[in-house]
């Protein structure tokens, strides 16, 4: 008997061979089809709460920006690009968001200059340079979550501020991000 009997696949495992590879493939399409739309040109539209502690009224203070920005995701890590305009002043603030599904860093260069970081029962420590000074600020993350689908990313991250180490409140920021072309953003 020879020591070595050629390997013989059967027509049953070729086929599933062939069917996995297929399904990789269509993966793979669906995966870049949906890194194409969302490229490039995008609607962004971030949106705060903050639950103030030394606040008379008890009232939430709402933040809205929407504006409209670029996307494009590297390396597992998702990135949006856009510029804001601070009323009275003539110089803008180039914003570059980092996240993933648990982490969020938010860098502003310009006007105001700060990196914060947000990541879930970790408390990080920066300096926010403004116009009037600066402040020292600290973020202690307790939920970062994010939703992606084909047409949307939410990202939503709940947090403790304090500034100048004295603890003002509460907030959360949620993030909405469309493709520009044929997208909404929900109001």
């Amino acid at each position: 008997m020879p020591s070595h009997i050629p390997f013989c696949r059967s027509r049953s495992a070729i086929r599933n061979r062939y069917r996995l590879k297929t399904i990789k493939n269509d993966i793979q399409k669906k995966r870049e089809e949906h890194q194409k739309r969302m490229e490039k040109d995008v609607l962004i539209s971030i949106r705060g709460l903050q639950y103030l502690m030394d606040e008379e009224s008890g009232e939430q203070e709402p933040v809205e920006v929407m504006t409209t920005g670029s996307y494009y995701k590297k390396n597992g890590h998702h990135f949006l690009i856009y510029d804001e305009a601070t009323e009275g002043f003539d110089m803008m603030t180039h914003n570059m968001i980092k996240f993933t599904e648990n982490a969020l860093e938010v860098r502003k260069r310009g006007l105001i200059d700060v990196h914060m970081i947000f990541e879930e029962d970790k408390k990080n420590i920066s300096f926010y340079h403004t116009p009037y000074g600066m402040i020292n600020m600290g973020v202690a993350a307790t939920k970062v979550r994010m939703k992606e689908t084909p047409d949307q990313i939410l990202l939503k991250a709940e947090y403790a501020l304090d500034i100048n180490d004295s603890y003002v409140g509460d907030c959360v920021i949620d993030i909405e991000v469309r493709p520009r072309e044929g997208g909404k953003l929900n109001l």
